[in-house]
């Protein structure tokens, strides 16, 4: 079972419970659901999300997930990323944490 992680806020959790998908914003903007790894969680949270409350940490089995997973250069992290390409079935996800 591989994991990557996603960070989001409680309440759009909580609304992706109630939808029966999560689907964030940047699936729209930009065509896929931005995730990470274990190891940039933490600068994930410095850079994006420093001044946010009431986060949550989705863990997500790769092996579950019903849309495409791609391993992505970021030319402005230096960095490979994981993106899922569609709406992210619920049964991926692990287990959300609270942050």
């Amino acid at each position: 079972m591989a994991l990557i992680y996603h960070i989001t806020t409680a309440t759009t959790w909580a609304e992706a419970l109630k939808a029966g998908q999560y689907e964030a914003p940047s699936l729209q903007s930009e065509g896929f659901i931005h995730n990470c790894e274990e190891r940039q969680v933490g600068a994930i949270l410095d850079r994006f999300y420093a001044d946010q409350h009431d986060l949550v940490k989705l863990i997500i089995d790769t092996d579950k997930l019903s849309s495409s997973l791609v391993y992505e250069w970021s030319a402005s992290l230096q960095d490979t990323f994981p993106h899922i390409y569609g709406p992210m079935n619920l049964d991926a996800v692990v287990e959300a944490v609270a942050l």
